[in-house]
């Protein structure tokens, strides 16, 4: 008995050691954001703002990554070390960066973590939070789900000033007191949590205060009418995220207003818009693009998974089926409505219906064009979705393959932000609310017989998608910061696998 509670308090006291050590790092992960202008995160986990319980989560959930647990021990110097380096502007994954320290001494590579750092992140060291980039006026039109989402990234974002700003949101005005129940919206959301933050309302000047970021509400029922110079907004990137219009003449519209410069969808466009999907064709974003579209949540999920497939073994035809959460489009209980089933409860029943994400990924992936076909499932829960990719091969595979590849992918490739990966046999929905990855493969549902593959890709419709549409945004005003360290080229692709 006495042994038991002697490792018993051995193990307390373990824990202990490994709070004060994440306690600890919090204040130096506040001074490299608000001094350096450096986001800090694990594997796409952000540590900004986050409190030790996050912290020391987020340090486990690098197991599902690397296979084993990420040791504060080993990241609370490497920490010490950044904010003593004095760094510009940048977005650093720790987890990664570790890793990759690890590697390079494993390989016999005999310099100190300082002169390791010193040299992954020379272009920035000693720069003194130096900023290159410029700020773009943000305006979201419409304050709805993705809205609101794609407000709280932007909040979390704010740092310095620099890069992208949240000016104003547009919406109509619903009731007298519109202005306090948005911001109640703003403030606790029933998927996602509460706003880790203050929120202030100030009725007199119609804003809308989020830990520090004054948002102006802008009440409107014509987007081509307002007027946003009245509101110190110029050269704006508008955000329009009703869905009203999918179209060229429609998101024009937003165009003619005074101050705006380009507009972003946050839907699937309609005729030659370009249909971005953020880690496959963003590269293919112009400045003299005007309006631009982000696709679909289920497009954005599983485009990114198809072209890692389809780079290595090449897809020959396939089938995408998605059983996807239900939306604000149908109906809580039968009623009318003017698409095919969805009048039918959404609370009660699965509904059939269908999806465009199947074609729309030849939008972004022009390779795949007449390969896929697609339908969906709509089902009684709120959020995240899974994609079940039924794909016969050019090239046979298994299913120990298949999925050390996608792992791999999913740590080094330059679609590491877009792909995740999992393989624990517990995993339901809930757990994927919050993803910052557009989609995650469920590697122990893998199915690989000869050059017949099933994969199952979870994904946060809501919360997943936003974080896509912010990078897109962020393409667009040309504001994303450098990332440390860069895509590893050396992971696998079609030729070395």
């Amino acid at each position: 008995m006495q042994h038991h509670r002697t490792e018993n308090a051995h193990t307390h006291d373990t824990w202990l050691e490994r709070e004060a050590l994440a306690e600890a790092m919090i204040p130096l992960i506040g001074h490299l954001y608000r001094t350096n202008n450096v986001v800090t995160s694990i594997h796409g986990r952000s540590l900004i703002n986050k409190s030790t319980m996050n912290i020391l989560k987020a340090h486990r959930f690098a197991r599902r990554i690397t296979t084993e647990e990420l040791r504060l021990e080993d990241t609370a110097p490497l920490l010490r070390v950044l904010a003593d380096l004095d760094l510009g502007a940048a977005a650093i994954d720790i987890g990664r960066l570790r890793l990759a320290y690890d590697q390079a001494f494993a390989a016999g590579d005999e310099r100190t973590l300082e002169e390791f750092l010193r040299a992954e992140l020379a272009g920035i060291v000693g720069q003194g939070g130096r900023d290159e980039r410029t700020s773009t006026d943000v305006v979201l039109y419409g304050f709805g789900r993705i809205g609101r989402l794609v407000a709280r990234l932007l909040i979390e974002k704010a740092g310095g000033g620099h890069g992208l700003r949240l000016r104003a949101v547009v919406v109509r005005r619903g009731s007298a007191n519109d202005l306090s129940k948005r911001a109640s919206l703003l403030r606790r959301d029933s998927v996602h949590g509460s706003f880790e933050g203050t929120i202030q309302v100030d009725e007199a000047t119609n804003t809308i205060t989020a830990n520090g970021t004054r948002i102006q509400v802008i009440y409107s029922d014509d987007p081509a009418t307002i007027d946003y110079t009245a509101y110190g907004i110029t050269d704006a990137l508008v955000v329009d995220n009703t869905g009203r219009w999918r179209d060229e003449e429609g998101l024009s519209q937003h165009l003619r207003s005074t101050g705006v410069a380009k507009v972003l969808l946050t839907a699937p466009g309609k005729g030659a818009l370009k249909n971005i999907v953020h880690g496959i064709n963003h590269a293919t974003i112009e400045d003299s693009d005007r309006i631009i579209t982000a696709a679909s949540c289920t497009t954005n999920a599983i485009t990114p998974v198809l072209k890692a497939i389809n780079d290595r073994y090449g897809v020959v035809h396939g089938h995408v089926e998605t059983v996807h959460s239900f939306t604000n489009d149908q109906n809580l209980i039968d009623n009318f409505h003017k698409g095919d089933r969805r009048g039918r409860s959404a609370a009660l029943n699965m509904v059939l219906t269908e999806t465009g994400a199947a074609t729309a990924v030849a939008k972004a992936l022009p390779e795949l064009a007449g390969k896929l076909t697609g339908s969906s499932i709509r089902v009684p829960t709120p959020d995240v979705s899974i994609a079940i990719l039924n794909l016969t091969l050019k090239e046979a595979t298994t299913k120990e393959e298949v999925n050390e590849y996608l792992r791999e992918m999913s740590l080094h490739s330059g679609m590491r932000k877009q792909v995740d990966y999992i393989d624990s046999p517990e995993v339901v929905s809930t757990d994927f609310v919050g993803s910052r990855r557009a989609g995650i493969v469920d590697g122990l549902a893998t199915i690989a017989d000869g050059v017949h593959l099933v994969l199952y890709v979870w994904y946060d419709n809501e919360f997943g998608y936003s974080c896509q549409v912010v990078r897109v945004m962020e393409e667009m005003a040309a504001v994303h910061p450098p990332s440390y360290p860069a895509a590893d080229t050396s992971a696998p692709v079609a030729a070395s696998v």
